[in-house]
């Protein structure tokens, strides 16, 4: 039978109406929540719950007690920081909790019942994959350029410490996400068709490529690839790798055996691209020019 088919039944035996307020207490923070007045409905003048209205109910909860897990990732200095555990509403614990609790008033007090959200990452897995340096490349940026620099350090970080599991595909797009002024990226020169324009986020192309001949250099399967239509200054020609948000993309698979860790990293005019993994991976690594200067 249907859970909520049978908290229905129990509502028509009790014949008794939710309270108007519920109050939670959560990690020793006690709030209120509002309840619809329409959370039941009737049938021949007896209640049913409304299982839309009782599920926006527990939505409004899982808001304020909800917390995404973190992964374990390296700082600056090569140290572990370690991963945090997340949390969401147990609903079915919830929703078990309010009836077995039910009773005609103005207020209702719980617990929230918590259910735990492990990390993928945690300090013991990134241990294992930081020990053996299978992929590296680096490329370099005129320090003087504000606003392309910026777009390079932003993208960069949001592909730094990511962890790709064997036969998972990273895709630049969706890891680096939309380019937007409001996460902090800027108007620099872009390549489209062949001529120089200004678009948000120019100069991430510098990280998908880097990231490509790093990747290339420890030997992972590359999906997709896309060559600007025209050759960019920083790896040499045939090397790099266009990106655009709804456009070209760069998409590889981890065909190996154990995970692998991205590092990327600036240095004053540099940026630094190293693949990670653990010291019993099996991998074929492959040699990648570098430009001549």
């Amino acid at each position: 039978m249907n859970f909520y088919w049978l908290i229905g039944l129990i509502m028509l035996s009790q014949q008794v109406n939710m309270p108007e307020n519920v109050l939670i207490t959560n990690d020793g923070e006690t709030f209120s929540i509002s309840n619809s007045a329409d959370m039941s409905i009737y049938l021949s003048g007896l209640p049913f719950i409304n299982t839309e209205k009782f599920k926006e109910f527990m939505d409004q909860i899982d808001k304020q007690v909800a917390k995404e897990p973190k992964n374990a990732i390296l700082d600056k200095n090569g140290n572990i920081i370690p991963e945090q555990i997340g949390y969401h509403l147990d609903r079915q614990r919830f929703t078990e909790q309010i009836y077995s609790h039910y009773i005609n008033n103005d207020s209702l007090h719980l617990q929230v019942p918590l259910q735990k959200i492990y990390p993928k990452v945690d300090s013991e897995l990134l241990g294992n994959i930081r020990n053996e340096k299978i992929g590296r490349y680096e490329t370099y940026f005129n320090e003087y350029n504000k606003e392309r620099n910026k777009n390079i350090k932003l993208a960069a970080e949001a592909i730094n410490n990511f962890v790709l599991f064997p036969g998972e595909v990273f895709s630049f797009n969706q890891v680096v996400g939309k380019r937007t002024v409001e996460k902090g990226y800027k108007s620099a020169p872009v390549i489209i068709n062949g001529k120089f324009s200004e678009d948000i986020g120019g100069g991430i192309c510098q990280v998908s490529s880097t990231l490509f001949n790093a990747m290339d250099n420890a030997g992972i399967e590359v999906i997709s690839r896309y060559s600007h239509s025209r050759d960019v200054s920083y790896v040499p020609e045939g090397r790099d790798a266009t990106v655009s948000w709804d456009g070209p993309d760069l998409v590889f698979k981890n065909s190996y055996n154990q995970p692998i860790l991205i590092q990327a990293n600036t240095l004053e005019n540099k940026l630094i691209i190293e693949i990670y993994s653990s010291d019993v991976i099996t991998y074929m690594p492959k040699k990648v020019p570098y430009l001549q200067y």
